[in-house]
């Protein structure tokens, strides 16, 4: 028995064991009530999407399939920063040519899977709205100064109320690595995004993996603050192996969506080789 008795995506999100947080319970009527626009965003840290974002980009597709109007993000700002979120160290700063690669690289693999997920109900979709939008938070980041960013967003968070945020709050207690004041920005830029996208596009819910909790409640807080009305984020469970690790692009032997750097036959093998109690919950991830 389902605890979203009102919303059909969020019944079956549930039923299939990815949702993990939930920013409002009024969220579960909001999607009765019609078509809400939302997003998720995936940083180009490197050229390739592994499995673990898959997870997000189905989180898009199953929204999509259910009505509602999902757009993915790519990080050309966020992407020049680093996200501290589940790191225990400081990431390397790419440079503009590697920067534009990775772009590249992962907005060509969002489009092939997000048009593959769209076509399989295209019939339900106004021919106007078949294509899921793929955006650039470079586009309204770059722009700006230093200055109008502190005044126009900056005012709107409290530093004692961001050190309590887990990605920096860990960071914080690691004496050694500690976190910068680049990375410890990041969920200003993401909290921006999602304004940025309630304004333009009338995005009211962001989703993403669990460890972008603290990143979506900052653009939660920040809608509130400036706007004094409510948006909504939704995460999902971290997909992780029987030993509880998660699967990313910095562990040793990350799944890869690239061809290039995991094989169809490296794909196939990883999947089939894995334990049979392990299927149930897997089959619920990457299938509809």
């Amino acid at each position: 028995t389902t605890l979203f008795r009102s919303s059909s995506v969020l019944a079956e999100l549930s039923w299939r064991g990815l949702i993990k947080q939930i920013t409002h319970d009024e969220l579960d009527e909001k999607l009765t009530d019609g078509a809400l626009t939302l997003y998720c965003g995936f940083d180009p840290s490197a050229d390739s999407l592994h499995a673990g974002n898959l997870v997000s980009i189905m989180g898009l597709a199953h929204f999509r399939r259910h009505g509602h109007h999902p757009i993915a993000l790519v990080g050309g700002a966020t992407g020049m920063i680093g996200d501290p979120s589940g790191k225990d160290s400081e990431r390397d700063l790419l440079d503009e040519e590697l920067l534009q690669k990775n772009l590249a690289g992962i907005s060509a693999q969002l489009r092939t899977i997000l048009d593959r997920a769209n076509t399989m109900h295209a019939e339900e979709i106004e021919a106007s709205e078949k294509e899921i939008p793929i955006v650039n938070n470079a586009d309204w980041i770059k722009p700006w100064s230093f200055i109008d960013f502190l005044r126009d967003v900056g005012k709107h968070f409290k530093v004692n109320h961001m050190i309590n945020k887990t990605s920096v709050k860990e960071r914080l207690e690691n004496r050694d690595q500690g976190i910068s004041f680049t990375e410890f920005s990041y969920m200003l830029i993401q909290g921006f995004d999602f304004f940025h996208l309630f304004k333009e596009h009338g995005c009211t819910l962001q989703i993403g993996g669990s460890d972008q909790w603290g990143n979506i409640t900052a653009g939660t807080d920040l809608i509130r603050s400036k706007e004094h009305t409510s948006a909504f984020g939704l995460t999902f469970p971290l997909l992780t192996n029987r030993l509880g690790r998660k699967y990313g692009k910095s562990e040793a032997g990350a799944i890869w969506l690239d061809a290039e750097r995991t094989s169809p036959y490296q794909f196939f093998q990883y999947w089939r080789s894995l334990a049979d109690d392990e299927y149930d919950r897997l089959f619920r991830t990457f299938t509809f």
